[in-house]
């Protein structure tokens, strides 16, 4: 039996408690109540001369309310020992009533985040439209996402100390963006790098809520990014939804000649409203309808990582076969959106694979998508260090040649990790360590660019 560190224990009750609180069944005051349970057996059982490791199997298996449960945990986390110590299921009480509260939770915090996205609008009248427009692109994640890390702050019940930590955070990115002198009328580098990058730096806050105690926890961020993916496809599919009922609300409207009344309400009202409700709907979504998107997820890794795969091969053929051209800095945007895709698409397909799950043909597949998106980084990385010595540097060039250079290191440590545990060497979990691992370079960079950028370039 290994030996673990007192803040490697604190980490699997973390990942243990985070499993539990998944479950649609299980309250934040019952997970409360179970993880000081699991606890004071830990302590007994250490008491006792059992090692930390040993203790936590134990104690997990000795919570007999939850052998369903700890089932299911034990085939995630199939890597570790408890899996052999964990009994047969068991059906767990059903609780409609704290499904129905945590749904009111996140229609009110919708509402919400709706509201705070009008208002600003509604003083158009006092103020220019294009200052309004300048207004929103830097705001918008300010006036939305606080909202989201509120909802999880009350799903996690998160300690005072981290609830700070995230007021700070917010505070700061707040005060920083909205009292930088952006010079608008130049070419506006600075300004366009915060507006896109200060949403990915808000929402990987979120992740900080989203993972509670447990952030440096690996299965813990691992969880998150697979959360963002499922919440990605949710909000798509509303967006779908709602942009099919408000066509047929206009067209009915249509009958009775008040189609252009029945626009106007939609795009000043409706639109607005529903986007920004939306994401806590789709964060609701996520969380209530677990099993459905987990069964999802497979089915679409399986049909775009070939897609991406054959699209990747396919290019890199044509530039083999033709000359080399100039590539236009609206082209080299494109490829680092089409990389950050295939990696998003990764990193989605590696949360949802069963880490029990052997050697296939899809992980060989994931191997030759990783490969010819690293050939393309390197194309890309090329031509940008060419258009830097023809041009010279920009915040536009240094922002895109820094996240080149990230998204480089990541892929070319995900082939050599995925070719390791192709040929047996190295356990999956090597390479969902490295992928959870890197998160906080994406962060830091992304706030580099979005709060720093503006004051020194």
């Amino acid at each position: 039996m290994t030996t673990i560190s007192d803040a490697d224990l604190e980490a699997r009750i973390a990942d243990w408690r985070a499993f539990v609180e998944r479950r649609q069944t299980i309250s934040a005051s019952d997970a409360d109540e179970l993880e000081g349970h699991l606890r004071d057996q830990i302590d007994d059982l250490r008491a006792a001369g059992l090692s930390a490791e040993e203790a936590f199997l134990v104690a997990v298996k000795r919570l007999g309310a939850l052998d369903h449960l700890s089932l299911e945990f034990a085939r995630d986390y199939s890597t570790q020992l408890w899996k052999q110590l964990v009994g047969s299921p068991s059906p767990a009480p059903e609780r409609s009533s704290l499904g129905d509260r945590r749904l009111l939770v996140a229609l009110a915090l919708g509402a919400g985040a709706g509201l705070a996205a009008k208002i600003p609008s509604l003083f158009s009248d006092v103020v220019s439209e294009n200052s309004l427009i300048i207004f929103y692109l830097h705001n918008i994640s300010f006036l939305v996402l606080p909202f989201m890390t509120a909802y999880f702050a009350w799903r996690r019940r998160l300690p005072a100390r981290m609830l700070a930590v995230l007021a700070a955070a917010y505070v700061v990115a707040i005060v920083t963006v909205n009292l930088t002198p952006f010079d608008i009328t130049g070419d506006g580098s600075t300004f366009v790098l915060t507006a896109i990058h200060l949403p990915v730096v808000m929402w990987l806050l979120i992740g900080l809520a989203y993972t509670a105690v447990g952030w440096n926890s690996s299965r813990a961020r691992m969880d998150f990014i697979r959360f963002s993916g499922e919440w990605f496809i949710y909000y798509v599919l509303i967006a779908l939804g709602g942009g099919v009922l408000c066509g047929l609300t206009i067209a009915v409207f249509s009958a009775v000649g008040a189609e252009e009344a029945a626009a106007e309400a939609i795009v000043t009202w409706v639109l607005p409203l529903g986007a920004a409700g939306a994401t806590l709907v789709a964060t609701w979504l996520v969380e209530a309808k677990q099993s459905v998107v987990e069964n999802m997820a497979p089915v679409l890794t399986k049909i775009f990582t070939p897609l991406f795969t054959v699209l990747l091969l396919v290019f890199l053929v044509t530039l083999a076969w033709q000359p080399p051209v100039d590539v236009e800095r609206e082209f080299l945007i494109i490829f680092d959106l089409l990389l950050l895709v295939v990696l998003a698409l990764f990193l989605y397909s590696l949360s949802a694979r069963d880490p029990q799950r052997p050697v296939g043909l899809f992980d060989r597949l994931q191997l030759v998508l990783l490969v010819a998106a690293l050939a393309i980084d390197l194309y890309v990385l090329i031509a940008m260090v060419s258009r830097i010595g023809a041009f010279g540097f920009s915040a536009n060039k240094i922002a895109s040649l820094g996240l080149n250079i990230i998204l480089l290191s990541n892929l070319a440590w995900s082939a050599v990790l995925l070719t390791g545990f192709l040929r047996g060497r190295r356990p999956i979990t090597a390479l969902e360590q490295w992928q959870t691992d890197y998160l906080p370079v994406y962060l830091v960079w992304a706030a580099i660019v979005a709060l720093v950028f503006p004051l020194v370039l």
